[in-house]
């Protein structure tokens, strides 16, 4: 069994419009922007299956997003319920499903079962509520709220029933006793938990694994494990008899001189007196149990003495063993635990990355043993990393246009594992499988910004990743203001990822502003070779005998040559994404790269010409030779000898190639192209970031991708 449901409406942040967020069995990691409902679902779920949590809500609990008139004609009310499925593989008859039988609400195979908490103002008080608010005449809500605080909030009541609500059943304590609910805050103070074997947790650790040899020896029954724990007890009572025998001696004439007003004062009357006795149990001994850590040296130090962080590891291990001990119906009968969720808030407050990811991936390892069900909130890209993209649940605060055109917000949840097509027999299943894939290789910790930032810039390589940042700030805008990351996703794979946010064609989709910024990259192929591949759809397919073409040399021969000014499919079909994709690139038929339109935006400066860029001698004559004018010819003949060399000079002679300026600033692009190396773009996005007197001009396509990202 497992929660697969919550439903959520009029709580905190989340409006009257019930709010549904899908789970799975294991882990759930619910990870968004600040202020969109993490730490709510966790506390809606704490209310429901807690028995100690408090079902009394406050003024502030309720979701203030409501209409003057609608508070005047119906009072709040919060309603938080659950749907909890049958697991795939849970025997028949299971303890979970006896534990909620008078919850069911199907009960065919999945089973399916339903609590509900509400908090609302009872019937007999309506009427008085309607009156009360109809008589006020302010337009500020919160005069609203303020009168619903002061004369109707205490007359609230909370119900939670099992099952259809309708039929207004009430959970039993006995029914909810069943659920083992343990909530980690990301404020928390461990320490009293781990200095002695008093406090509860450790004492109640200690006394589940004292014995543990004999308790979880499979070849003794019950009835042998009890005797032999009792004749340990029995053992450990002799030899503390002996102790307090001791005690008792050395304080035998004290015993006197303490007790010797007993007869003065008329306290031995009947001729009674009081004196020292007593017997020591292995349970009151706990206390006398301190939890040390011992260094590799030999030094050992009380855990208080270590840091926070390490000591919430321990506390977490400590809880989750009491979680065990809770649900063994060895050793708790009928007490026992059959269903234990542990809920964690922002796990990486304590954590530094490496022993966050450690620590995911022993929860990963321990979820079907120790608890039934995890949920955990976070911020924490290292987190995202460490737990499957199955995961992931993505909440957002989205601003709506109601039909009054107010603007509204409300949450939503995405669940980035499902936009994909990934059960066998879909229409898309091999595709979408592929993509999946490779998002899940893709997701490292820097790259879970994905999922973190606001608005995103999607790029194929590392020049782009550099500067797009400076260029951002000639421009006047900061990236880090708009919540925007730029991220390099190493190549054409944009579709894989688009996916993710393409919220026309799925409603699990993440919805935020994506900016793809993509190249051209144009293309030819001989006429008289194979053409029966008429798409070039896949950059890794060359079947086609499609090769790169300088965007000097297109539609110059097309006796010769078949052209395609772009290669890139993204560009062909960016018209087919949703409105909150947009894909920039380079002037059709002029530019290529980011490189070749870097220095056709800025032809006069050879402030490009870098430490890694080779040919720079050639080059710099190039830049001076254009802006000279000089002729055609005089350039392309300064060219060393190459291929590109040989194709330029024979479409000068033949005529296709005119001496015009377009020309001789595309063949210095073309060079410079084919001059650079990988380090260029560190050394370029440096330049950029130390241009004060904004001599270099950012290509269009990237001025616009930075402006309509920053709206």
């Amino acid at each position: 069994m497992y929660i697969s449901e919550l439903k959520v409406t009029n709580f905190r942040g989340f409006t009257s419009e019930p709010t549904a967020i899908e789970f799975k069995e294991g882990i759930n990691v619910i990870i968004g922007q600040n202020n969109a409902g993490k730490t709510t679902i966790i506390k809606a779920l704490e209310i429901l299956f807690d028995n100690k949590s408090t079902k009394k809500l406050n003024i502030n609990d309720f979701n203030h997003n409501i209409e003057i008139e609608k508070l005047k004609s119906d009072p709040p009310k919060i309603c938080i319920s659950a749907k909890l499925l049958e697991s795939d593989n849970e025997e028949s008859y299971s303890d979970e499903l006896v534990s909620v039988a008078n919850w069911l609400t199907n009960i065919g195979t999945p089973y399916e079962a339903t609590v509900t908490f509400e908090f609302f103002l009872p019937e007999n008080d309506v009427d008085t509520y309607k009156k009360v608010m109809s008589s006020m005449i302010s337009t500020d809500i919160n005069d609203y709220w303020k009168a619903i605080e002061q004369h109707f909030l205490k007359k609230y009541v909370n119900r939670t029933y099992v099952g259809n609500p309708n039929l207004k059943n009430q959970v039993s304590f006995s029914e909810l006793s069943r659920f083992d609910f343990q909530f980690l805050s990301a404020i928390r103070d461990v320490e009293r938990d781990l200095f002695k074997g008093n406090n509860a947790l450790l004492k109640e650790v200690i006394d589940f694994y004292m014995d543990f040899d004999i308790k979880n020896d499979g070849d003794l029954n019950a009835n042998e494990k009890l005797e032999k724990i009792q004749s340990k007890k029995d053992s450990f009572a002799q030899e503390s008899k002996q102790l307090l025998k001791s005690l008792k001696d050395r304080m035998s004439q004290g015993e006197e001189q303490i007790l010797k007003y007993v007869e003065s004062t008329g306290a031995g009357i009947d001729k009674s007196r009081p004196i020292f006795e007593g017997e020591i149990l292995d349970t009151e001994l706990y206390s006398a149990l301190r939890l040390i850590v011992e260094k590799e040296t030999g030094i050992k130090l009380p855990a208080t003495s270590n840091g926070l962080g390490y000591n919430n590891l321990i506390y977490i291990s400590l809880l989750l063993s009491k979680m065990q001990k809770d649900s063994s119906g060895e050793y708790l009968g009928s007490n026992s635990k059959v269903f234990s969720i542990l809920a964690i808030e922002e796990p990486e407050a304590h954590l530094h990355p490496s022993m966050q990811y450690k620590f995911l991936q022993f929860l990963k390892r321990n979820k079907d043993s120790e608890v039934k069900q995890i949920f955990i909130t976070s911020h924490s890209p290292n987190i995202t990393a460490a737990v499957d993209l199955e995961d992931i649940i993505v909440l957002q605060k989205l601003n709506i246009v109601t039909e009054n055109e107010e603007s509204k917000e409300v949450i939503r949840a995405a669940y980035p594992y499902k936009v994909f097509e990934t059960k066998e027999g879909n229409a898309n299943y091999e595709e979408d499988k592929k993509s999946s894939d490779y998002v899940k290789r893709f997701l490292d910790v820097t790259k879970a910004d994905l999922f973190f930032a606001r608005n995103i810039i999607l790029v194929e390589g590392i020049a782009e990743q550099l500067v797009v940042p400076e260029f951002a700030r000639k421009l006047g805008f900061y990236l880090e203001d708009s919540h925007t990351t730029v991220i390099n996703i190493g190549g054409r794979y944009f579709d894989h990822f688009l996916k993710l946010f393409d919220i026309d064609k799925s409603p699990y989709a993440i919805n935020k502003k994506i900016a793809c910024i993509t190249d051209l990259d144009p293309v030819r192929r001989k006429v008289n070779e194979d053409t029966s591949d008429d798409e070039h759809d896949d950059e890794e397919d060359d079947s086609s005998n499609w090769e790169k073409c300088q965007p000097v040399f297109l539609d110059l021969n097309k006796k010769l040559y078949e052209y395609m000014e772009t290669s890139n499919k993204l560009v062909k079909n960016r018209e087919s994404y949703s409105s909150n994709i947009r894909v920039f690139t380079q002037h059709i038929g002029l530019s290529s790269t980011f490189e070749y339109e870097l220095v056709r935006t800025n032809p006069t400066k050879d402030v490009f010409l870098t430490a890694s860029v080779s040919n720079k001698k050639e080059l710099k004559e190039l830049f001076e030779m254009v802006n000279r004018e000089e002729e055609l010819e005089k350039i392309i003949n300064r060219i060393r000898k190459s291929k590109f060399k040989i194709e330029l000079l024979e479409s000068l002679q033949s005529g296709v190639l005119q001496n015009l300026r377009d020309n001789k600033i595309a063949i210095l692009a073309s060079r410079y192209l084919l001059s650079v190396k990988g380090e260029a773009a560190q050394e370029i996005a440096y330049l950029i970031s130390k241009d004060e007197k904004d001599v270099i001009i950012p290509p269009d396509y990237i001025s616009e991708a930075i402006k309509w990202i920053s709206q």
